[in-house]
């Protein structure tokens, strides 16, 4: 049994999702017993030098330096507030950090940055510290992202059995995991949730995000403007894929309403992304034809969202989300990320190929230790090193004392 603190801040950058579980293995079944969940918010000045340094926005070293430890620092009390929740006490954190670029070209992931100062965390929290949990797969030539299918496909496993389903995560991105029988899982990107919609409200609103999406549900959508975000090339690209801000950013809004003859209406704009976001879902889930949807993430506090996706899917697949399964929406994917981190804890893969394209299956993430692993053997710091026969039959041994570290003992022949 591990107890595991979970992170996690999506590409919507507005703090972080924690929460803390006790993971147990049960013959060929993981028990997840939930401990606890909590959001804390990153404040203005945070999300504002995030926002500042995300593409297309020109940075320096020296910023990203600074975000770092800035990011490290709140991750640092994200996982003390983890490890309250666990009841004092957490044999591991996982955290991934935040995504500031995601370096894909022609669509294959050639790298990927996330920024948390792991060392931070661990030395806060005083236990391990598993973080970069996407380059292992970006190596192995995968997109990196999504990660969450590994959860998706253990939680939905004996329900997929009566059909295919697909949880989906309405984040700053929309992703989805297909689970159908007897088909290996899949998963992508299929495009903005919330990452066009929060940028309105930034350029629009001078708010974080349409709360309760009250604006949207005061709108008509244009078909126009709609038109043009839908001729976008990303949608009609085949899996694995995935993308981020790095393409639907403020500038890219900018632009498609620039290129409208008349100015749209505020309220319209709003309507006409928000059914963007549901129309995309939608159509991915109509083109697997599941027969329900599990959606989490911040999207399903956006009842006009929910109820565009219910009302396209009538008929055809029923919409609901993850605290009927016991997995609270707002905090899946840090529920998601220490399950992650219990199967790198015991070395096992938690990317999945068919999901990526790797050309394998990664053990994902870097480990960043606080003190010895738990299970070594107590042993005294070394004062010299001796360089033994190569098996040459020269012997080529020095002997370095490091009491008197500025001089050599020869080894005598």
């Amino acid at each position: 049994m591990l107890r595991i603190v979970g992170l996690m801040s999506g590409t919507s950058y507005d703090g972080v999702d924690v929460a803390a579980a006790e993971l147990t293995l049960d013959g060929e079944t993981l028990l997840l017993r939930p401990l606890g969940h909590r959001g804390i918010d990153y404040d203005d000045e945070l999300r504002a030098a995030i926002g500042a340094l995300l593409p297309p926005n020109a940075t320096t070293v020296e910023a990203v330096c600074r975000l770092d430890n800035r990011l490290g620092e709140v991750f640092a009390e994200a996982a003390a507030v983890g490890v309250e929740l666990a009841g004092g006490r957490a044999d591991l954190v996982v955290s991934p950090g935040q995504t500031v670029f995601h370096w894909v070209e022609a669509g294959q992931a050639r790298g990927t940055l996330q920024l948390g100062g792991p060392a931070r965390v661990a030395a806060r929290v005083g236990v391990p510290v598993l973080s970069d949990l996407r380059s292992a797969d970006v190596v192995a030539g995968g997109q990196g992202a999504p990660l969450v299918p590994a959860f998706d496909a253990l939680l939905l496993a004996d329900a997929a059995a009566t059909g295919p389903r697909v949880a989906l995560n309405l984040g700053g991105i929309a992703n989805l995991t297909v689970v159908a029988p007897d088909a290996p899982p899949l998963g992508y990107d299929i495009g903005p949730a919330n990452a066009l919609l929060d940028a309105a409200a930034r350029r629009l609103l001078d708010a974080p995000c349409d709360v309760d999406g009250a604006r949207a549900a005061a709108g008509r959508v244009q078909a126009d403007l709609l038109d043009l975000l839908l001729a976008e090339p990303y949608y009609a690209a085949p899996p694995p894929k995935s993308t981020g801000k790095e393409l639907f950013h403020a500038g890219y809004l900018d632009d498609r309403l620039a290129a409208l003859d008349a100015p749209v209406a505020v309220d319209d704009v709003f309507a006409t992304l928000t059914e963007l976001t549901a129309r995309t879902v939608a159509a991915e889930c109509d083109r697997h034809r599941v027969v329900e949807v599990v959606a989490a993430g911040g999207g399903v506090r956006n009842p006009t969202l929910l109820r565009r996706l219910a009302a396209l899917g009538a008929g055809r697949w029923r919409l609901r989300t993850t605290d009927e399964l016991g997995v609270p929406a707002q905090a899946k994917e840090a529920y998601a990320f220490a399950l992650l981190g219990w199967l790198s804890w015991h070395g096992l893969p938690g990317a999945v190929p068919s999901v990526t394209g790797a050309a394998r299956a990664a053990v994902l993430g870097s480990w960043t230790p606080s003190g010895p692993p738990r299970a070594a053997v107590a042993t005294p710091a070394p004062r010299r090193l001796r360089v033994v026969d190569d098996g040459s039959g020269r012997v080529a041994a020095r002997t370095a004392d490091c009491a008197a570290a500025d001089r050599l003992i020869p080894h005598e022949c």
